[in-house]
């Protein structure tokens, strides 16, 4: 068989393997600990690759929100159980 073709077959399989290698870590890297961030509603830097767990602004200030209906819905957005907070326990 021709030599150059040859050369470039083992040409195109190594850049292909080259090509599958850089899509299993793409997955493994990014994709995977992405869809499970976001899973546990949680925020999802890809420049970093951080998983950051969201704020409420009420918590960092110590102001309730005074619409029910829109705290339910901030709860809910950030993964928290929208039932009544228990009251803290006595000393």
């Amino acid at each position: 068989m021709n030599p150059n073709i040859e050369r470039l077959k083992l040409i195109f399989i190594a850049l292909f393997a080259v090509a599958v290698v850089g899509v299993l870590v793409w997955q493994i890297g990014w994709i995977v600990p992405q869809k499970k961030c976001e899973g546990a509603h949680k925020w999802w830097d890809p420049s970093s690759r951080v998983c950051a767990q969201p704020v409420l602004i009420s918590d960092i200030t110590g102001k309730t929100i005074q619409d029910k209906t829109a705290e339910a819905a901030a709860k809910r957005a950030i993964g928290r159980p929208v039932g009544p907070t228990p009251a803290p326990a006595p000393k």
